[in-house]
């Protein structure tokens, strides 16, 4: 029993572990850092892609490995070059002699070698003695001249100099590309985090003369619909987004105006027929049909809404309080811009 005024030594000790626990599970007034991607905001473009859940990072590096690929492709072709037929039907090794080289100066002497044998030889024969002064003045006369085994230290110290400041060269640019590697702000492509699960949005930082999001997710689906070949583990459905901006109507029918002009122009001779694909994540404040209307007036009279068999398909995907647009064609042939069932060899 405990006697009055003295503490119990068990609640003591409890409270001593809950004020350690407390303690150390207190920030102490420290704002704490958010560690990973940046979040989806408007203003971007890139690739909207979803993938299983709880798998969004193994699915952002092996889209960006994919992406990364195909737009290399586009840009700089399938990189199989075919060598000439002249080229491949020359024989590779060759010896090659470069003049006053060592290997030449010393079968000279031995050439020499041998002649003033011969020469001795017969020179015994008929009776005749040799100086051997004059043998050693032959053998060093057969060697190169001074000027030029100088003009051979020259080059010799102009190349050893030239191979060092190509070295210096190449390892100065493979530190500028680790260093672009490094810097996040020089990537072209970057994971934007779009705070849904099975939802991942890559970024691309498109520079002039590059193939946009649109060309590439095309390659991407042409290749694999004729190929079958598997890409990915945890990709799903890659859809390319050119808009990005905030979900509520007056943003959205503004943001659109480029895209209806680049692809759907007033003055055409040949109209065509378009739907829309409208999705929602984390969002249930929006109307569904009021962003539908929006997008479909926002497009001019020639072309005609057809949803059966439509021309092009204008994408709305909606995350959390950010829309993203974009422009497919052939939504419904290529299985939805479903990679993985384009892949699957029953399909």
């Amino acid at each position: 029993m405990s006697t009055d005024g003295k503490p119990n030594p068990a609640t003591a000790a409890g409270d001593g572990a809950k004020g350690k626990k407390r303690k150390h599970y207190l920030p102490h007034n420290r704002p704490v850092k958010k560690k990973g991607s940046y979040p989806l905001r408007p203003g971007v473009q890139g690739f909207f892609i979803t993938c299983d859940g709880g798998r969004e990072r193994q699915a952002s590096g092996e889209a960006i490995n994919v992406i990364d690929s195909f737009f290399e492709e586009l840009l700089y072709g399938n990189g199989t070059t075919s060598k000439p037929v002249e080229a491949v039907s020359k024989p590779t090794n060759k010896k090659i002699k470069f003049s006053y080289s060592e290997s030449e100066s010393s079968s000279d002497e031995d050439d020499d070698g041998e002649d003033e044998n011969g020469e001795n030889e017969s020179e015994a024969h008929t009776g005749e003695q040799v100086d051997p002064g004059n043998s050693r003045e032959q053998c060093s006369g057969a060697g190169e001249p001074p000027s030029k085994k100088q003009c051979l230290e020259d080059c010799s110290s102009k190349c050893s100099l030239k191979d060092n400041k190509e070295e210096k060269s190449i390892d100065k640019l493979i530190e500028d590309e680790i260093k672009e590697l490094g810097d996040k702000n020089k990537r072209r492509f970057v994971t934007l985090d779009s705070g849904c699960n099975g939802v991942i949005f890559i970024q691309m930082r498109k520079q002039d003369r590059d193939p946009g999001p649109r060309d590439i997710v095309q390659h991407i689906m042409q290749s694999a619909a004729s190929t079958r070949k598997h890409m990915s583990r945890f990709i799903l459905r890659v859809l390319p987004i050119e808009v990005a901006c905030y979900a509520s109507e007056e943003e959205i029918s503004r943001a659109i105006k480029p895209l209806v002009t680049k692809y759907f122009p007033l003055e055409t001779d040949h109209p065509q027929k378009f739907a829309v694909l409208y999705d929602a994540r984390a969002n249930s404040g929006i109307d569904r049909m009021k962003i539908i209307n929006s997008v479909a007036k926002s497009v001019p009279g020639p072309h005609k809404v057809d949803l059966n068999n439509p021309d092009k398909s204008i994408v709305v995907q909606i995350v959390k309080t950010i829309c993203l647009i974009g422009v497919v064609e052939k939504y419904k042939e290529l299985a939805k811009y479903n990679l993985r069932q384009l892949t699957s060899p029953g399909s």
